[in-house]
């Protein structure tokens, strides 16, 4: 693990509070953020398993800031497939060529905005039970790029959770990922205490981030909220066609 001078250390702070503030909000993206300015300070090698155990601790201080409006049922079906793929992906972590597969990311979320703006309104959502095969492609996938919260976001608010009930949802349910993927790093030994101690370190910072992100959260009108989640849907897919 390198020794950070005094500007990466503030680069790391900065970019630990900024995209815990950004999931807080949007339920993703923390990720995206915070995920480059790792890697220039640690290295790819340690990024991941760094981001995984500080993205734990945003996730669970989200889940505590939103705790009344949890929906314990799609949790529940998305641990399902979200514990048996996790393991998977994480056996998988370290030789899988993702620059395609994350191109095909980027598709899915620009198409799915698409779809959102074009379909008719009908009312139906997503069946509870679908919700154990979007925990295990969520899972999967999350072992190995790190984050997915993009992808996840399009099946949350189809089923009609919005504002607390999607970020307090969509945050446990990442805990389950998050808590399988730091299980199956550590036992393929790419999980070394070092990185478990900087992740914890960056803690205060994504606990800070959620309580200013739900303070904003609180204020949003509900169609504010769901445009700003499908903007940053757009950049996110974006991103990911472009830079693969």
């Amino acid at each position: 693990m390198p020794h950070l001078g005094l500007d990466l250390v503030l680069l790391v702070s900065a970019g630990a509070l900024f995209a815990s503030t950004l999931a807080a909000v949007t339920g993703f993206g923390g990720a995206a953020v915070l995920l480059p300015v790792l890697v220039v300070a640690f290295g790819t090698r340690n990024a991941v398993p760094i981001l995984t155990v500080a993205q734990l601790v945003g996730n669970l201080s989200r889940v505590g800031f939103n705790r009344r409006e949890l929906d314990f049922r799609v949790v529940s079906w998305f641990s399902l497939g979200a514990v048996p793929f996790g393991v998977l992906g994480g056996l998988l972590f370290a030789t899988a060529p993702l620059g395609a597969l994350t191109r095909l990311l980027g598709v899915f979320l620009l198409l799915t905005v698409v779809w959102r703006r074009l379909r008719p309104e009908t009312g139906n959502r997503p069946p509870l039970r679908s919700f154990a095969l979007i925990g295990a492609g969520a899972s999967f996938l999350s072992a190995l790029l790190g984050s997915v919260g993009p992808l996840m976001a399009p099946f949350f608010l189809a089923y009609g959770l919005v504002k607390g009930a999607y970020i307090g949802t969509e945050a446990l349910s990442t805990v389950v990922m998050h808590v399988t993927k730091l299980i199956v790093y550590r036992g393929a030994a790419v999980l070394p205490g070092s990185s478990v101690a900087v992740g914890l370190a960056l803690g205060p910072l994504m606990v800070a981030g959620s309580w200013l992100g739900k303070r904003l959260v609180d204020r949003l009108p509900e169609r504010v909220f769901v445009a700003l989640i499908e903007l940053t849907l757009v950049v996110a897919g974006l991103l990911f066609l472009v830079r693969g």
